[in-house]
């Protein structure tokens, strides 16, 4: 199957001034000629014209909860059967390949059996890469259910094949033996919860968690698969512990200031902010289900990881993009580039929701920019992203999404 995608303006996702009236041409599953010819696409490609519109890189979502697609209080109270559970999560992947999210990568709540099912076409989605279950410490961020329940207890939210939940791992062996099992979960990388969270019941947001030896060991897990750690992480003393310990990767990264990211800029660590929850929480924060002190905690974190992305970018930081949406309302991905595009410019969001997610994902040789023998994975819009970046927060706008050279949504008139 081959496409040949005219007339648009394109931006490729590497930061380069805009093409009008660009031609693109995919063949198979990847993209083989940009600024084509008819020459570079066989004689039965299918016209696709998008005059009017602008073409970019399938969007990246470096952030997601794809296995909490329910609602949060319905699950920890066991309300809710798989099948339910299971629904709520393929119209999750619906949606964000809709939003024109043609990759994720999961940072914590699902496992083999839906990596597989969306491999294999049986539901649309994006391509995804995944944690499976986060590494947490007792009574630590991830650690879910009632403090009046055993800890081993927190699994009984688990379904196998289709959810993950936070492993508790004490102490080295621990960590060591629950890296092990996330990469038999299907995990691609690691992820630790290394201070308190947002969405926790027994920290603070500035706490800190894990030892930097109990981070190192999940580190060596991490590169024995030639893989990396990342780290959920809102104050500066946990983030300190995990460069230590060399960790690759920091999500939220509220605390972080200039010696943090003078720090992170020597390991190489990048940062992932998530802005788009801390808005959504501030604006909706009944329709989540969550416990009511939760709410006190979101106060402070958009400013938190404001401040962290200006010293980032100070320091020469890579800066992803990832929404951390949580719930069964997660079609507002795009926000995450709209409000990104009020503190960086909206080139810089488009690129850090493109090639540089793909960098950080270690995945940029396959997507993130619109180049010769890159997969085939195109949106169109019908705004201009470097006018109206607002727009991205509205799904409706994507009119055509394209993964692997097969047109998946197409809304033009």
């Amino acid at each position: 199957m081959s496409l040949l995608l005219t007339g648009a303006t394109l931006i490729d996702g590497l930061g380069g001034d805009p093409v009008a009236n660009a031609a693109v041409a995919v063949t198979d599953d990847r993209i083989t000629a940009v600024d084509a010819s008819p020459a570079d696409t066989p004689a039965d490609a299918d016209l696709v014209d998008l005059s009017g519109l602008t073409l970019l890189p399938g969007l990246i979502d470096a952030h997601v909860h794809m296995g909490h697609a329910s609602e949060m209080q319905a699950v920890l109270t066991h309300q809710l059967s798989v099948a339910e559970r299971a629904a709520d999560i393929f119209r999750t992947l619906r949606q964000t390949l809709d939003a024109g999210f043609t990759a994720v990568r999961d940072c914590g709540g699902i496992d083999h059996g839906i990596l597989r099912t969306v491999g294999k076409g049986m539901v649309p989605g994006p391509r995804i890469w995944a944690s499976a279950s986060p590494l947490v410490q007792c009574g630590g961020h991830g650690h879910l259910g009632s403090p009046f329940q055993a800890p081993d207890e927190s699994f009984a939210f688990r379904v196998r094949g289709l959810t993950a939940v936070g492993r508790i791992s004490d102490g080295r062996d621990e960590v060591r033996k629950a890296a092990r099992e996330c990469f038999r979960q299907g995990a691609t990388f690691l992820k630790m919860a290394v201070t308190g969270g947002v969405v926790s019941i027994a920290d603070n947001l500035d706490d800190t968690q894990f030892s930097i030896e109990e981070i190192e060991v999940a580190v060596e897990e991490a590169n024995a698969r030639h893989t990396y750690v990342t780290v959920h992480a809102h104050n500066k003393y946990g983030v300190r512990n995990a460069v230590k310990a060399g960790v690759k990767c920091v999500e939220h990264g509220t605390g972080i200031d200039e010696e943090t990211a003078a720090m992170m800029a020597a390991g190489g660590v990048a940062l992932v902010p998530t802005l788009a929850i801390a808005q959504v929480l501030t604006e909706d924060f009944e329709h989540h289900g969550l416990p009511p002190q939760i709410r006190e905690r979101v106060c402070g974190t958009t400013e938190g990881m404001i401040s962290a992305i200006e010293h980032a970018k100070a320091a020469g930081l890579l800066i992803g993009s990832g929404s951390d949406l949580i719930g069964p309302k997660q079609d507002r991905r795009g926000l995450e580039l709209a409000l990104k595009a009020k503190v960086l410019s909206p080139m810089e969001a488009i690129v850090s929701a493109t090639s540089v997610n793909a960098r950080i994902m270690r995945v940029a040789d396959k997507i993130g920019s619109v180049e010769r023998g890159k997969l085939g994975d195109l949106i169109a819009v019908d705004f201009d992203p470097l006018t109206q970046p607002e727009l991205f927060d509205d799904p409706e706008r994507v009119r055509l999404v394209v993964k692997g050279g097969k047109v998946v949504k197409d809304t033009r008139k």
